[in-house]
């Protein structure tokens, strides 16, 4: 049963989700002053995070059985009842947003539940329409590093809103790998994915485009003087994003499964790196 539970609840995305809530906190309180904060910050979005994947899985389940990658998932396979797992999200993401509005603040728990409904109500029905929804779905996907940011300073600063510009150009060649390498299952459970619908080709220049604007992008909190983004980060992230790219760029070459691989493989070291050499600046300074 708890393995079926970590499974319906997508641990590792969670994971991605609180690291980048730790960066926006971090940054925005200056270190971490206040531990209990954290602490509630985290378990808060936490909670919204799984109860949003367990939803999204709920909606998704008819899609999940067509697919090969989903197809073995606990709903599909009928190991936790729809019921339950509707059940289950719902109270998670509703204590979520209870211990963000009593213990934290009310805008992180606004910024929470925002996120929850654009992932929910806009970009999981969006695959199913159009190829722009991983843009829409980027939108959720770059709010908890905004939310760490507001959880330490109760204010919508733009050190917050560069976090979320830098997380929301990260995920599109991350995504967009994946839904190559996917297509084929995409396709058979009629998602309108880019590498579905449009060419391999296109699917590379979008992928270049984003990677290519993350790189100013992620210089941004060096010259907005923001506490924790000092030379070490400068550089640091500027190494980090060019080599984003330059992973890219065989995908851009020749479209196939390797290389798409290749820039999946690299987005996920990346943020763990910028955290740390958030940390490593803020330590030397």
């Amino acid at each position: 049963m708890i393995t079926n539970l970590i499974e319906l609840t997508k641990l590792r995305i969670a994971f991605l989700v609180l690291t980048t809530t730790v960066i926006g906190f971090y940054l925005g309180q200056q270190g971490i002053q206040s531990p209990e904060l954290l602490l509630y910050t985290l378990l808060g979005t936490l909670l919204c995070s799984a109860g949003s994947s367990v939803l999204n899985n709920v909606i998704e389940v008819e899609t999940d059985a067509k697919m090969n990658r989903t197809k073995d998932r606990v709903l599909p396979t009928k190991k936790i009842s729809l019921f339950t797992a509707s059940f289950l999200g719902t109270l998670f993401i509703g204590f979520g947003l209870a211990i963000l509005f009593e213990k934290v603040n009310t805008l992180t728990s606004i910024l929470a539940f925002c996120t929850v409904v654009s992932y929910l109500a806009l970009y999981t029905p969006l695959k199913k329409v159009s190829w722009i929804n991983t843009s829409v779905g980027a939108i959720p996907g770059a709010l908890p590093p905004l939310g760490g940011w507001t959880a330490a300073t109760n204010s919508l600063d733009p050190g917050g809103w560069i976090l979320f510009f830098i997380l929301f150009f990260w995920q599109h060649p991350h995504f967009y790998s994946i839904a190559f390498i996917h297509k084929e299952d995409y396709a058979r459970a009629g998602l309108k994915m880019l590498p579905v619908v449009k060419s391999g080709k296109m699917t590379a220049l979008h992928i270049f485009i984003h990677a290519l604007i993350l790189i100013p992008i992620s210089a941004l909190p060096f010259f907005f003087t923001i506490e924790g983004a000092g030379s070490i980060y400068l550089v640091g992230s500027y190494l980090l994003s060019n080599i984003y790219m330059l992973c890219c760029l065989p995908f851009i070459l020749e479209q196939n499964e390797k290389n798409a691989k290749l820039i999946f493989k690299t987005s996920l070291y990346y943020f763990i790196l910028l955290f740390f050499i958030i940390v490593a600046d803020v330590q030397f300074q």
